[in-house]
């Protein structure tokens, strides 16, 4: 159950995402539609200012919302894979991530089209983190202008959550604000 903060947190952020989010007109104007599915190629390219059934937050509204513990931060930036044709004994180090503190990283889950076993990770992993409260409020990233993390935020609405907030700005506009990053570990289960 939300305290009467929360609830006032969720308001202010329903209400903002109504609004421009923070962009100018020609940024808007020049901004892709959303397409009626998701997108399964060019992933860095400009996104959609909206996310139908979801709110779209600012850097601010994401930091409110961060800050009171209002949501579950969801962190979908792809893992790169560790290459099969390394010789021998190399030694292979995943490269780091920085997210938002708190967060949970659910890397590969924002592709276009999922394998079974990357749509359970996401299904499971979520399912874990809300307690299977799918009216939990949910903050959805990855980097600005990254198709992924749209595509993970409406995936989660296919999949029946009510209260799902897509920030495209992602770690980009995070770090751009000076706020604090830590460093990710993906959810135990990657496929």
């Amino acid at each position: 159950m939300a305290t009467a903060r929360q609830a006032a947190v969720l308001t202010l952020v329903a209400v903002a995402a109504a609004g421009d989010c923070g962009l100018s007109a020609q940024e808007r104007a020049a901004a892709p539609g959303e397409p009626a599915g998701y997108r399964t190629e060019n992933y860095r390219a400009p996104t959609p200012v909206t996310l139908a059934g979801a709110r779209v937050v600012t850097t601010a509204e994401a930091e409110v919302l961060w800050r009171d513990k209002a949501a579950v931060f969801i962190d979908v930036l792809p893992r790169a894979p560790k290459p099969a044709n390394l010789p021998p004994g190399t030694v292979w180090r995943d490269r780091p991530r920085a997210n938002i503190p708190g967060s949970v990283w659910l890397p590969d889950t924002g592709y276009g089209e999922l394998a079974p076993a990357t749509a359970d990770y996401l299904r499971t992993g979520v399912a874990r983190v809300t307690a299977g409260d799918r009216t939990r409020p949910l903050v959805v990233y990855c980097l600005r202008d990254c198709w992924m993390s749209w595509n993970a935020a409406k995936r989660l609405l296919a999949m029946g959550y009510q209260n799902v907030s897509w920030y495209p700005d992602g770690t980009d506009g995070w770090g751009e604000a000076l706020l604090p990053v830590a460093d990710a570990q993906p959810e135990p289960g990657q496929p």
